[in-house]
């Protein structure tokens, strides 16, 4: 896999179209990190880090990140849009001044800074830019 965030992007997107309660995807310290953002903003009720048994025997069991969705009264979505805006072709960064608002002030932009994964309100507040991970509306 070239893209685990877009993967990790994919799956949540295609689990919400479906109305899932939850979805998983294998784990790492970025997407948790990611995951922590979008808890902390309100777009997921929240997650964890699950130990899946072994396929074979001889093999390490993997670690998993579950990760729980989040619907208003309605059963409307509290994603509505999540993309991709860096990628491994083409990376995008910004600088503090240049940080693009989404959907006018309404979603949320993750960077990944010096200072670690943020928002981009959080990292034009702490002064610094970085590379746009992703939007989510």
């Amino acid at each position: 896999m070239t893209d685990p965030i877009a993967d990790m992007l994919t799956r949540i997107r295609n689990a919400v179209t479906a109305r899932h309660a939850r979805v998983e995807m294998p784990a790492s310290k970025l997407k948790s990190e990611i995951a922590k953002i979008l808890q902390d903003e309100g777009y997921i009720a929240g997650f964890k880090m699950v130990e899946t048994p072994a396929e074979r025997p001889g093999k390490a069991a993997r670690q998993q990140m579950r990760m729980f969705l989040k619907y208003g009264p309605g059963g409307e979505k509290a994603i509505s849009g999540i993309e991709r805006v860096s990628r491994p072709g083409r990376r995008i960064y910004v600088n503090r001044e240049t940080v693009p608002p989404v959907l006018g002030g309404l979603g949320v932009c993750i960077l990944t800074t010096s200072r670690g994964v943020m928002t981009g309100r959080a990292a034009q507040q702490a002064g610094v830019g970085g590379e746009i991970l992703c939007n989510v509306w």
